[in-house]
Order: structure tokens, then sequence, then C-alpha cells
């Protein structure tokens, strides 16, 4: 296979889902769980065929805190990004893959760490997800949610 596919067959892996989104068939859309400076973030991250993409994620805490931002992939090296969001804070960070569709990333964000996955159940996330000291992630009865040990 030659570079641009395999880029390509690693960003659709960021997405997590094997249907196309609405940008396409050259582009998939898969769920995120993110914990940023000891938050919980949700959202989505759309992929493209050509190694570019895009996320979107929201705190579970304050609803009107969201953040978006752009990453690159590749088969060979992994993906990086940046995120900013609505209260000025950013975050960087850097991923690596865990089958075709479903990884795992950290990185830094200017209230704290920054871990997440992408294409995981809540379940399978928590064995990579850094979570603040006595909590937990669990189904609130609505949503998923940081709670009490």
């Amino acid at each position: 296979m030659n570079n641009k596919l395999l880029a390509g067959m690693a960003c659709i892996a960021l997405a997590g889902s094997a249907a196309p989104a609405a940008g396409g068939v050259l582009s998939a859309t898969g769920a995120v769980i993110a914990i940023m400076g000891g938050e919980l973030f949700l959202g989505e991250a759309e992929g493209h065929l050509n190694g570019a993409g895009t996320l979107a994620i929201h705190s579970q805490k304050k609803p009107g805190l969201t953040c978006s931002g752009k990453f690159t992939s590749s088969a060979e090296d992994g993906g990086q990004g940046q995120l900013k969001c609505t209260d000025g804070s950013r975050s960087t960070f850097h991923f690596n893959r865990l089958t075709l569709r479903r990884g795992q990333g950290n990185g830094s964000f200017s209230k704290g760490s920054m871990s997440f996955t992408y294409g995981l159940s809540a379940e399978e996330a928590k064995r990579y997800l850094k979570l603040p000291k006595g909590k937990k992630l669990a189904h609130n009865g609505k949503e998923l949610a940081l709670v009490d040990l």
C-alpha cells in the first residue's frame, strides 16, 4: 500500500465508526471520551482519507464549554492535533491506534493534562483514561459522568 492510503486508513481509525459520515464515503465519525483538566468531555471526531480530521467535544460538567480542533495522522507515526475551547483554554495531543478504528492518546491542556480514547466503549476506555483521584467513569442514569468512588 502507498503512504497516502495508509495515512487515510489511520485517519479513519481515529473516527471510530464503520459507517460513512455526513462528510461522504471518504470520511468516518466516532465517539470521543476525554479527561481534560480533571473534567469529563464527550464528543466526536471525523477523520478523512487524506489523514486530516476534526474533533469537537463538550464538558459534561459545564455544558456551555466546548472545544474544537484539528488533527493529522499517518499509519507510521500515529496522529497529533490541537484543540481550542470556548473559555480560551487550549490543548495539544497525540494518539496511537489500538485497531483500525480505535485508539487512545494524551496531551497537555492549559488547565492540566489530557487523556482520551476514540472508538472505545466507556468500559474499554477506563484503562486508558487518567481519571481524577476519587472518581470513576460511570453512567449516572442518563449519561456518562465522572462520579465519586
